[in-house]
């Protein structure tokens, strides 16, 4: 009979020890992404997004982004808990130097200030891509990534009336931005 496991005190993560590790998304990180994302997307007016995504639109998107439009991850523990990034506000060339945000956070690591430090991350990564301004696409129930965005200097430049429609009801969106 084998008693080491009885007698060797069982190891506990300490939480507030803990520190995410964040990097650069890779394509193995897309499954993490895509599931974190689509449970948002079932649970969330946070994306406006009514169908989940499949894997082939996530590798689409991921293929989109690049050294100008990074996408991050958090990991704790080797896990992605979380992901953001940088996107194209809009296709004319004019727009080059603007791009909006993303930050989505495994439902169980929320509340635990890690998507204020990927926004802090993301906002590193967009000064030395150069962009000039980052824009935040919120739907007006989320109190808290509003707050998280103001907590940083952005402010709110508009607010469009009903523009959305999830869960059998109108959505506000909250257009914040921060100029570089």
């Amino acid at each position: 009979m084998n008693f080491s496991n009885q007698m060797r005190p069982q190891p506990q993560l300490v939480e507030s020890m803990a520190q995410p590790v964040f990097r650069a998304a890779t394509c193995d990180d897309l499954i993490a992404i895509n599931a974190i994302y689509n449970h948002y997307v079932l649970h969330s007016t946070c994306t406006y997004q009514t169908v989940p995504s499949t894997e082939d639109e996530r590798a689409q998107w991921f293929a989109a982004h690049g050294e100008k439009h990074p996408v991050v991850v958090a990991e704790l523990e080797d896990i992605v808990i979380g992901w953001g990034s940088l996107s194209k506000l809009h296709e004319r060339q004019a727009f080059a130097n603007s791009v909006e945000d993303s930050i989505y956070m495994h439902y169980e690591h929320t509340g635990r200030g890690i998507g204020k430090l990927m926004l802090v991350e993301l906002l590193r990564l967009a000064k030395l891509a150069g962009h000039h301004t980052v824009l935040g696409a919120i739907c007006s129930d989320q109190a808290g990534s509003i707050a998280l965005h103001e907590k940083l200097g952005f402010e709110k430049v508009a607010q469009l009336h009903e523009v959305g429609y999830k869960f059998d009801r109108w959505l506000d969106l909250v257009w914040m931005q921060k100029m570089l």
